[in-house]
């Protein structure tokens, strides 16, 4: 490898602007580069869910792959599995799209050998643990809001003109922000 192009993404605007996790992501994988003489031709910074490839930098990095000339190889680095998608079935079509245009995209902490067959069942465990949790994560919350509805709550902000209040002990009591 002797270029690449490197995608670091974070999931909400939030982690975005308390900068946090894009410049370390970014950080690291710039040191992984200078350590192991690879020429970085490009980074795209992303806040997007990985729920699917609909997200602007992965779209403007994905047109940059293709307008390249298909005479070299394009690798792509980021840090994990889960900061490419949280899809399986988007990350295995994503992966075949790539090697129509030569490009190869890679986990930095969570390397995958492609030319070894027995690799595809690391990347299925990479990608699937991070979907599980996705899932997990939109049940649990919406089994809360459920409960909280039989419970009597309004599970979000109050319309305005009105104020979210809760029963204790049979009070009601503003809740808190």
């Amino acid at each position: 490898m002797k270029s690449a192009y490197l995608y670091v993404r974070v999931s909400t605007d939030e982690q975005k602007r308390k900068g946090y996790s894009l410049p370390e992501q970014e950080d690291r994988l710039l040191k992984y580069c200078k350590y192991n003489n690879i020429e970085v031709k490009g980074i795209y910074r992303e806040d997007y869910s990985a729920k699917n490839f609909n997200r602007p930098g992965w779209k403007e990095l994905f047109s940059e792959i293709k307008k390249k000339s298909s005479g070299e190889d394009k690798n792509i680095l980021f840090i994990k599995w889960d900061r490419f998608s949280r899809n399986v079935e988007y990350v295995y079509e994503m992966i075949g799209l790539l090697r129509k245009y030569k490009t190869v995209a890679m986990a930095i902490e969570q390397p995958i050998d492609f030319s070894v067959p027995e690799s595809t069942v690391m990347l299925a465990v990479y990608l699937a643990v991070p979907e599980a949790e996705n899932l997990r994560r939109a049940q649990n919350t919406a089994n809360g809001i459920r409960r909280a509805k039989l419970m009597g709550r309004y599970p979000s902000k109050a319309p305005l003109g009105f104020i979210n209040l809760t029963l204790i002990d049979g009070n009601s009591v503003p809740q808190s922000v």
